[in-house]
């Protein structure tokens, strides 16, 4: 009887110890599965990195910008000033008419031929001019332009950069002895039209002891002195 109720006992304690261990082993697994969750809290409160936009200038207060540019890839400026140089360069390179006001005019006493004089019209405008057909010339008071030697004509009208010259020349005497005294000088230009003088004239002094005739004659305007005293 004894026997039986220690049997009893010792069943009692080991069923006791059995599920002891099957609580303790079930514990352990629940905290196990419990660490392999993530952690929520820290996964959302993640802070994503911010990219400068593409389009935003980073350029600093004081630094250089890139300047516009036309369609051409020249830089907008550039191109302004171009233009105005070009736009410049075509009114300097603008051919004029010859005439007092952009020549400096002198008439002078030649050795060779005799009974002569030579005349020079220098280009002192910052153009070019032509100087067309022959110098338009009135001796004192005369109502009358000189006679023009037309066998003198040159092929092509003389044309003057700035500093160039051109050449007429005076045949005093023409086809006599010059025996009228002659004292001043008018040297007006022809224009292209051949209708009459253009522009102002020059009004020179004539060397002194000039004698002109009634058969005094000038030379059409030459691009070099040796051809005008020719006539």
């Amino acid at each position: 009887m004894r026997n039986l109720r220690f049997r009893s006992a010792a069943t009692a304690a080991t069923t006791a110890l059995v599920a002891a261990l099957a609580l303790t082993a079930c514990g352990q697994t629940d905290t196990a599965g419990a660490d392999t969750k993530p952690d929520a809290k820290t996964a959302s409160t993640s802070t994503p990195t911010e990219d400068t936009p593409k389009n935003e200038s980073t350029s600093k207060p004081g630094e250089a910008t890139e300047k516009p540019q036309d369609s051409s890839g020249q830089n907008a400026e550039t191109a302004s000033t171009s233009s105005s140089k070009s736009s410049s360069g075509a009114k300097s390179n603008a051919r004029t008419t010859c005439t007092g006001g952009n020549t400096k005019v002198t008439v002078t006493n030649v050795t060779r031929p005799i009974n002569h004089l030579l005349v020079t019209a220098t280009n002192t405008g910052k153009g070019t001019c032509d100087a067309y057909y022959a110098p338009l010339l009135g001796f004192d008071d005369a109502q009358a332009v000189t006679q023009i030697n037309e066998d003198s004509k040159p092929q092509a009208v003389v044309t003057l950069a700035p500093g160039e010259s051109a050449y007429a020349s005076i045949a005093l005497g023409g086809d006599g002895s010059p025996d009228i005294e002659a004292y001043k000088l008018s040297v007006h230009f022809a224009g292209r039209a051949n209708q009459g003088s253009v522009g102002s004239p020059a009004n020179l002094t004539l060397p002194k002891g000039t004698m002109i005739s009634d058969t005094t004659s000038v030379s059409y305007w030459q691009s070099a002195m040796a051809d005008a005293l020719t006539w």
